[in-house]
């Protein structure tokens, strides 16, 4: 990927958070969507700038625009549905047309599909930060260099706050308030469903159903940015991959034990985060030649068998192909994925506010008391080391997000999770679903991520096309 120069990316900063004089403010303008145009090669949508304060508490002065794509059928009989993308870090505009035409066809004949791109991403508005980029791209677990993070910190500079989840909360409101609906359906996918809890926490009257696929919990721990249940979930999701016809015959999450207690905690990380994309091309994880991959390829389970005997080719091949790092800034921010999670994350040296030299002392002290047990089959040592903690370690100390006990309010709700789902495991879902007094819970069995994006089969989208159909 091409890297953009600092002062290129400066005065970026300029143009999207442009501030306003010292005089008085004048009142806001209502929410309104702005120079509506057809949308790029998505003839059902058409594309608008909603333009939202750059801080919602008013500290701090400024606009930022954010694109929008609005279905073309504004008199669709069930109303609006807002679905959120990923990341953070992922934009929602150029994803319109392939969720609403191609993957939720019989949803998108009653209701209006409504998709933005949240601050900090997208075509016009991604927060470049090109070393760390470079060097992570969407990965949650690659580890960038200190002086990667330290960079992206100075670029943002004092805005790196305002990237938080609670400012898009607020920005969906004001689109909702754009858009002149008093409700939603809210339908999120993977962090998409964290701000889908947020959003439905903070404005519960203007949610009218809420879909959650591929859950991330609202309730921040820090035992999140340990990763502790996804460590833990690879040996479930291995086992019951090795268990599907024809059976395997041994034991993958003792053989992936084995390689991460033969290998430097780096490598071991390594192999961590190449299982979590390894999922995104092949669910059943023993695809020995899944579409994405060169032929001879897949399999990694075999590979991780064969390197626990002594072959390590197989996975060491897999490993260089799967490396992270290099997305395209515009499909993916990775400058918006630190300063969101490390605003919005509670880590065991606390928040975001902790002091930089108090942080490194507590993950230590968190290595040598985490449990074994807590993270097999891996170690302590990579639950430490991987990118949640290790970006957020040398990120500023500033204001952190907020976080709330408040449980999800008395909104019908779907929760569809896949068990193969490694980047956020089943677990994760049964702990948001149990924070819920109207939940319908599906479980997709041999799914991986994201099942409405990604799902191989239709046992997901049937359970949201009969939710939302209700």
């Amino acid at each position: 990927m091409a890297k953009h120069v600092w002062a290129s990316i400066a005065a970026g900063l300029v143009l999207t958070a442009t501030l306003t004089g010292s005089a008085a403010a004048a009142p806001a303008p209502a929410p309104a969507l702005t120079s509506a145009h057809p949308c790029a090669g998505q003839a059902d949508f058409t594309c608008a700038t909603l333009t939202v304060p750059i801080d919602h508490t008013g500290r701090t002065p400024g606009s930022l625009d954010l694109q929008v794509a609005t279905e073309n059928n504004v008199s669709a009989p069930k109303g609006v549905l807002l679905f959120l993308t990923g990341g953070p870090g992922q934009p929602g505009v150029p994803s319109a047309d392939r969720i609403a035409d191609l993957r939720l066809p019989e949803v998108a004949k009653d209701y209006r599909f409504v998709m933005i791109d949240q601050r900090g991403t997208g075509q016009f508005g991604a927060l470049n930060c090109p070393e760390l980029q470079a060097q992570v791209g969407s990965s949650d677990i690659a580890v960038p260099t200190p002086d990667a993070v330290t960079q992206c910190a100075n670029v943002l500079g004092a805005t790196a706050p305002l990237y938080s989840t609670d400012q898009t909360v607020a920005d969906l409101d004001q689109l909702r308030q754009a858009l002149g609906v008093p409700k939603m359906v809210v339908d999120g996918v993977s962090y998409g469903t964290f701000v889908a809890e947020r959003y439905a926490i903070a404005h519960p009257s203007h949610v009218g159903k809420l879909v959650l696929d591929s859950v991330v919990p609202h309730l921040a721990a820090p035992a999140d940015s340990l990763y502790l249940v996804a460590l833990r979930a690879q040996a479930r999701v291995l086992r019951l991959a090795c268990a599907a016809a024809p059976a395997c015959g041994f034991d993958p999450a003792q053989d992936l034990a084995t390689i991460v207690r033969q290998r430097s905690t780096a490598d071991a990380v390594q192999v961590f985060d190449m299982l979590v994309t390894y999922e995104f091309v092949d669910p059943t994880y023993r695809d020995p030649n899944p579409p994405d991959l060169p032929p001879g390829t897949g399999d990694v389970v075999g590979a991780i068998h064969a390197a626990a005997g002594g072959d390590q080719t197989r996975l060491n091949t897999l490993l260089q192909i799967l490396a992270s790092g290099g997305d395209p800034v515009d499909q993916f921010s990775s400058g918006l994925h630190a300063a969101t999670l490390c605003a919005d994350m509670r880590f065991v040296w606390g928040d975001a506010a902790t002091p930089l030299p108090l942080r490194a002392p507590a993950l230590a002290l968190a290595e040598r008391t985490l449990p074994v047990a807590r993270v097999w089959p891996y170690t302590p040592a990579v639950a430490v080391g991987q990118g949640f903690d290790q970006t957020c370690l040398h990120w500023p100390a500033e204001r952190p997000g907020s976080d709330t006990g408040a449980r999800l309010p008395h909104v019908p709700t779907l929760i569809v999770n896949g068990d193969h789902d490694l980047s956020t495991p089943l677990e994760w879902a049964r702990q948001e679903a149990a924070t819920g007094s109207d939940v319908t819970f599906v479980v997709v069995p041999g799914a991986s991520h994201s099942i409405q994006n990604r799902e191989l089969g239709h046992t997901g989208r049937d359970a949201v096309i009969a939710f939302l159909s209700r």
